[in-house]
């Protein structure tokens, strides 16, 4: 169960006990300026690494804004429902139960009611580079790992989740050619048919893939689509 604590005015939850010290390591880091990732397709979210105790590495997402907003406000956000890391936490926690490869969720935090900052704490996958990249440089063992993404696609549409933002950049490959979907801050449920829902991911992953000049090896996204 996920218990929520306020700690030096920030709001912490978490399905893990976290001691004082995860906490103060925590808003040690929120208070620091992320990093944005470099490479293809790498996203805009700021982003810093940490060792937790006992825990062990771990990145911290700290949520940014984008588009024209992004120049008057980068990371404040007004709450309607539910904060957005909350959301996305718990999203990850239950996609991981699903079999969707996730980074495993480990906390998130806002300071802020109606108008918050918010971040999200999952485990560093180590030893990665995005699906963009690794298609580039490997485009023979990128048909295998298609083959992975289009079973854990299958198991999204499903389940009616669109990641309304699914792109070669948002899907990390390890040495082990292990593939883990990441950035499900937007995604959502739908009630839209399984036809409807693929159509979607299709549509935005070849836009990606054709507008960075992309090995055609990554169009295919489902194992029945050509």
């Amino acid at each position: 169960m996920t218990k929520i604590q306020f700690f030096q005015s920030y709001h912490v939850g978490s399905e893990i006990k976290l001691t004082e010290q995860h906490q103060l390591q925590l808003v040690s880091c929120f208070e620091k300026p992320g990093e944005n990732p470099d490479g293809i397709l790498s996203g805009r979210a700021a982003v810093s690494t940490i060792q937790l105790k006992d825990i062990g590495p771990a990145i911290v997402k700290n949520y940014t804004r984008g588009g024209v907003i992004r120049n008057f406000n980068r990371n404040t956000y007004l709450k309607f429902s539910r904060y957005r890391c909350q959301s996305e936490y718990e999203l990850l926690l239950f996609l991981d139960r699903l079999g969707v490869s996730v980074p495993q969720p480990i906390a998130f935090a806002y300071r802020g009611r109606f108008f918050y900052h918010a971040w999200l704490v999952t485990e560093e996958i180590q030893n990665v580079c995005t699906l963009a990249e690794f298609s580039k440089q490997n485009p023979d063992e990128t048909r295998t790992v298609m083959q992975d993404l289009a079973r854990q696609l299958d198991i999204l549409v499903e389940n009616h989740i669109h990641h309304v933002d699914l792109h070669p950049g948002n899907v990390l490959v390890d040495n082990e050619k292990n593939l883990f979907i990441i950035d499900f801050d937007k995604a959502r449920t739908t009630p839209q048919n399984r036809h409807k829902l693929q159509k979607k991911y299709i549509r935005r992953w070849r836009r990606a893939v054709l507008k960075y000049k992309l090995p055609a090896v990554l169009n295919n996204i489902f194992n029945n689509r050509k």
